[in-house]
């Protein structure tokens, strides 16, 4: 009899602990009105780097597994760099109308609402875009892991 209660209370205290373990890992950081500005400067930075070519910055930038979803492709780290190096989409000015910024653990979503003018295939165009941004930390440094473009309707 006192084996099975002496076995009842292990395995109760083994349940607690395991069910404790993702109240511990759930726990959201949180961040404070530096470090949401600093994206938002690192945001800004971006979109003159991608119009100046500066391939060097952006190649640091954007995580080795990042992907770029543009209104007519979908490319990974180097399709973006060469696209921008080669001129194939020439980002000439960014106009941010709202910028926000939302966390989930410690990876940061910046929403820019933008008008972009770009020059893609020869053409200049000018478009309105809510874009995407996916940031996560890594070794102290904020790394662009996405980047989306979401056409907006009537403006």
């Amino acid at each position: 009899m006192e084996k099975k209660v002496l076995k009842n209370k292990l395995l109760l205290f083994i349940l607690s602990i395991v069910m404790s373990i993702p109240v511990a890992y759930a726990q959201e950081t949180t961040y404070d009105e530096k470090t949401k500005q600093e994206l938002i400067d690192l945001s800004k930075q971006k979109w003159q780097w991608m119009a100046d070519k500066k391939i060097e910055s952006l190649d640091e930038l954007f995580h080795q597994e990042s992907v770029f979803v543009h209104m007519g492709a979908t490319m990974n780290k180097e399709q973006e760099l060469n696209t921008i190096r080669s001129g194939g989409i020439q980002y000439k000015h960014t106009e941010i109308q709202e910028t926000s910024i939302r966390f989930v653990g410690n990876t940061a979503i910046v929403l820019n609402k933008i008008r972009l003018t770009a020059i893609v295939g020869g053409n200049e165009v000018v478009n309105p875009f809510m874009v995407t941004e996916v940031y996560v930390p890594i070794e102290g440094k904020w790394k662009l892991g996405s980047l989306s473009f979401t056409r907006l309707l009537g403006n």
